[in-house]
């Protein structure tokens, strides 16, 4: 049985976010093993939402806490149920469970959000992450969606190691998918645009993650500053969706910071830009910008944090620098040297190559989930306390979800 239902937290915007492109690699993987998908969510679609009607996929709008995504699933009877980050396991998976019990439940984190958020306390405080910090309550709500699905997918091997060894969850609950990608041929590089041929500095990012928010403050703030002292008439060209007048104002023309905002083409921006800069300073899960950089030919500069379990100790697509200093300094390095230039970009493809394959993990989630599928009961009973937690959850969100819907009615 091949009848998959997601639950998206948002509308797929897979220009827009890198969690969108995530999500159309899963979806793509799954339709090329003939899955008939059905995709909702409670968002409202808007003008960067990806047409997956294109993909013969059936859309629908749900509501929270209404009985009627009950009568919807008795209809559709899905065998596997993709919720897209905890959040909407929280919604949905006790109604999945009650109405569709047969059904497999996968959990896409996308990133470990409590990580994300305990890092960006950690940045605001300027004090070091501790296990405190990592032990919140997003760890706990999180963790607990975890447990009450079959499978969840990770997607970075940092996130992997944290969830195994920090917070002891079998390994059997977990499975490590990064982004899927195609093969590139190291020789596909002679058909971009060359070290001449390109010119400025680039950075991109959706503007509502505030990650991408602090990286352009502190890189407007702090290294380009210093990038400009160097190399007077680079560019440095800020892209990226969702930019607001708070962002608008960072545009400066005389300084060469330049807030160019949305763009029709990532892969257009990214071949005729020399060197891209991401300047992370907290944030969890694999980068999309970066991964953009390799597969467009453009060497990057980031973080530790940035660069964090992209490239398994691969040599990486440019530098990784924390101090500013040194992260403007090997900016203009990147920039000046067609040799390391040139190096940096095969490194690229190196990493895409040996790290993303479509085929190699694409292969192992659709087998895991057959595995799953064959041996249910079996693999269900491994997983005790995924079960006292859906037994509470059924006690506790269910009837709150009921008296909410019931409190609707009246208004």
């Amino acid at each position: 049985m091949k009848n998959l239902l997601i639950i998206g937290f948002v509308w797929l915007e897979p220009e827009s976010t890198a969690a969108g492109t995530r999500m159309l690699q899963l979806i793509n993987l799954f339709l090329l093993n003939n899955y008939k998908i059905t995709f909702v969510s409670t968002a409202k679609k808007n003008k960067n939402s990806f047409n997956l009607e294109e993909l013969s996929i059936k859309t629908e709008e749900i509501k929270l806490n209404d009985s009627s995504f009950n009568v919807f699933l008795n209809l559709l009877k899905p065998s596997i149920v993709l919720f897209d980050r905890y959040l909407t396991e929280e919604q949905f998976g006790w109604r999945v469970s009650e109405t569709c019990p047969d059904a497999v439940r996968i959990l896409d984190t996308e990133d470990l959000h409590f990580l994300r958020k305990a890092r960006q306390i950690a940045f605001k405080k300027n004090i070091p992450i501790s296990t405190e910090l990592l032990m919140s309550d997003t760890a706990k709500r999180e963790i607990a969606s975890i447990y009450r699905c079959d499978l969840t997918l990770i997607i970075s091997k940092f996130e992997m190691k944290l969830l195994k060894t920090t917070f002891k969850i079998n390994k059997s609950l977990l499975l490590y998918v990064p982004f899927l990608l195609n093969k590139t041929p190291l020789n596909n590089l002679h058909s971009y645009p060359s070290f001449e041929n390109r010119t400025h500095f680039i950075t991109i990012g959706n503007f509502k993650h505030e990650p991408n928010w602090d990286a352009v403050l502190y890189l407007k703030n702090e290294i380009w500053p210093l990038i400009l002292q160097k190399l007077p008439k680079a560019q440095m060209h800020v892209y990226g969706a969702y930019t607001t007048e708070k962002v608008q104002q960072l545009n400066n023309e005389k300084k060469g910071f330049l807030i160019k905002g949305w763009t029709d083409s990532v892969e257009e921006v990214f071949k005729n830009a020399r060197v891209c800069l991401a300047p992370l300073t907290y944030g969890a899960g694999l980068k999309g910008k970066l991964i953009d950089a390799m597969k467009y030919g453009t060497p990057s500069i980031t973080t530790t944090i940035g660069a964090e379990a992209m490239h398994h100790k691969l040599d990486w697509n440019g530098f990784i620098a924390d101090n500013p200093i040194e992260f403007a300094h090997k900016s203009v390095q990147l920039y000046e040297n067609e040799k390391i230039w040139t190096v940096a970009q095969q490194n690229g493809i190196k990493i895409i190559n040996k790290c993303y394959s479509k085929e190699k993990y694409g292969k192992k989630l659709i087998e895991k989930i057959e595995d799953f599928q064959d041996n249910l009961k079996t693999n269900r009973l491994k997983n005790f306390t995924g079960a006292l937690l859906m037994h509470h959850t059924l006690e506790s969100t269910k009837y709150m979800s009921k008296w909410i819907e019931e409190k609707n009615k009246e208004a």
